[in-house]
């Protein structure tokens, strides 16, 4: 399995769920679970530092205004966080305007991300009502932040009114990270609310090396992560943060009677922080696998997933018929066949319907590739060996069997030069390497042979037809090697004698030689002239 992302498990997460959902919490507010919200809290406050997060992330530290909350998806925070951006918006014109007409505002709204972007991103703008521009992303497949001011420029001369930006770390078609640092500073600047999907890569934030990649997150209103993908901890759990809640709270605070306590304003109540109403207890299991495995055992996890990616991509480097056409970030390598996108969406197939690996698909600036991720712990650099021979077999085939585009004209353009040219192909015991060779006389020999012997008194070449007994002889020497055919005698000369051929013969004649079969591949059918033959010296049969 190396489609899509992670989506791991562990005993650890399995009995944290176990047990919550014998607890059967129903979080509402703080008053219906405290343990449920307390936990949350904690363990929140944990995962943002072991990532990096500012402290205007943690609950502890910024004073009541930010923290972390568990969600269900990625999706589903970024919605959030549009929403709320949104909210904002309208909040901050009724503070210029003493009347607005909200339904007017919410029409002239843009919101911006990638065009490399996941299409979560696209359905929070269908749910908001509002346009969402899709940047070009530079030749890493990031987005940079002067292309995003080209657009808030060009938007603002419209009368459009922006108010988000979604950026990504680590996109779902190859991985790449958008430049938050210079995306955020423009955010700052036109007072854009910045979302951060790290659905993926945030996992990976727990290793010091991969965090230059958070550079800028100081800009952010939000950001998610899934450690349900990476960190050993089983669908669902979307860890999200916020610099200010109370932006949530104006998004998602309806307030009834029968949810207020007496603490009501003192705790937090995550129900003002999500779409729904209560919410399960995601905590405990995100407790217990980070208690069980610690900081250093997830990071050898993750560094472990990068480090066989890496392998992966060194073998696909290492054969000249790929290509690796985006760079290599974490655990996602992207790799095609050298050519026409129909080759590698053709092996695509073929590994899939094979039912011995699964892989997904992904275009990138219009080229067709195949995304290979690691995505079990229990992987081994054995396995991506293994895994790697598979595809390259299947390519084998696919190379050998499917028709070159160029080798019609080609040998049209040769008839046309040479109309008495007739052609054969050998395969010769070298993989990928046929040869075309002009089929009115083939000598096959080896080093050392007497080509004296070949000829005749006028120095001419012998010509023996199919029915020689040396010919024969010699013929059956070629026994079938794997899936080609390999010559173990030497084969003076041979020459398919073609005078009995009928015209209704079918188009590929096949003709059965000792044990093994030689095929020849006629591009068409046409009579034989008396310049187009000759006769055997011995026999008299009419020979081409």
């Amino acid at each position: 399995m190396h489609a899509y992302f992670p989506a791991l498990n562990s005993p650890a997460s399995l009995l944290g769920d176990m047990l919550a959902d014998g607890l059967g919490c129903l979080a509402f507010t703080w008053a219906s679970s405290p343990a449920c919200t307390e936990l949350e809290i904690v363990v929140m406050d944990w995962l943002a530092r072991m990532i990096g997060l500012p402290d205007c992330f943690l609950h502890s530290t910024s004073k009541g205004k930010g923290g972390g909350v568990i969600q269900t998806t990625a999706s589903e925070s970024t919605l959030i966080g549009l929403l709320a951006a949104r909210t904002q918006m309208f909040q901050n014109f009724r503070e210029k305007y003493e009347h607005i007409d909200e339904a007017d505002l919410n029409t002239r709204l843009v919101a911006y991300t990638s065009d490399q972007a996941h299409s979560s991103v696209e359905k929070a703008g269908l749910i908001g009502l509002v346009k969402m521009r899709y940047i070009e992303s530079d030749s890493e497949l990031s987005l940079r932040g002067d292309k995003l001011e080209e657009a808030i420029i060009r938007d603002k001369e419209k009368g459009l009114i922006p108010f988000f930006v979604c950026a990504t770390l680590g996109t779902t078609g190859a991985c790449a990270f958008d430049n938050l640092k210079e995306i955020g500073v423009i955010c700052e600047q036109e007072k854009l609310w910045l979302h951060v999907d790290a659905a993926y890569a945030g996992s990976a934030f727990i290793c010091p090396e991969f965090r230059h990649w958070l550079d800028g997150i100081e800009h952010a209103e939000s950001i998610a992560f899934n450690p349900s993908k990476w960190l050993m901890v089983h669908f669902d759990c979307t860890a999200m943060w916020v610099k200010n809640s109370g932006r949530l709270h104006r998004t998602f605070n309806v307030d009834p009677l029968y949810l207020k306590h007496e603490n009501t304003g003192l705790a937090v109540d995550f129900t003002h922080w999500q779409i729904s109403l209560s919410k399960r207890f995601r905590a405990l299991k995100l407790w217990f696998v980070l208690r069980n495995y610690g900081v250093k055992g997830l990071q050898k996890h993750i560094r472990h997933g990068v480090s066989l990616a890496a392998e992966f991509e060194s073998l696909v480097r290492a054969d000249d018929r790929f290509e690796v056409p985006a760079k290599r970030h974490l655990g996602l390598v992207v790799f095609r066949i050298k050519g026409q996108n129909e080759l590698t969406e053709t092996l695509l197939k073929k590994i899939n319907s094979s039912g011995r690996l699964h892989c997904v698909p992904s275009s990138l600036k219009s080229k067709y590739v195949i995304r290979f991720t690691v995505t079990s712990p229990r992987t081994t650099y054995k396995d991506i060996h293994e895994d790697w021979t598979i595809i390259q077999m299947m390519c084998s085939q696919l190379l050998n069997t499917a028709p070159s585009p160029r080798r019609a004209p080609f040998m049209a353009d040769i008839r046309k030069r040479n109309p008495t040219f007739g052609t054969s192909m050998l395969l010769i015991n070298s993989p990928m390497t046929p040869k075309v060779m002009n089929g009115s006389y083939v000598a096959l020999f080896e080093n050392g042979d007497n080509l004296k012997e070949l000829l005749d008194r006028n120095g001419a070449l012998r010509i023996a037809c199919k029915d020689s007994p040396v010919l024969q002889r010699r013929v059956k020497g070629m026994v079938p090697g794997g899936k080609q055919y390999s010559l173990d005698t030497h084969i003076d000369l041979m020459i398919a004698a073609n005078s009995t051929k009928k015209k209704n013969s079918p188009r590929n004649s096949v003709t059965s030689v000792g044990d093994s079969t030689l095929e020849e591949d006629f591009e068409e059918e046409e009579d034989l002239s008396e310049e187009d033959v000759a006769r055997c010296d011995k026999c008299g049969q009419k020979i081409r």
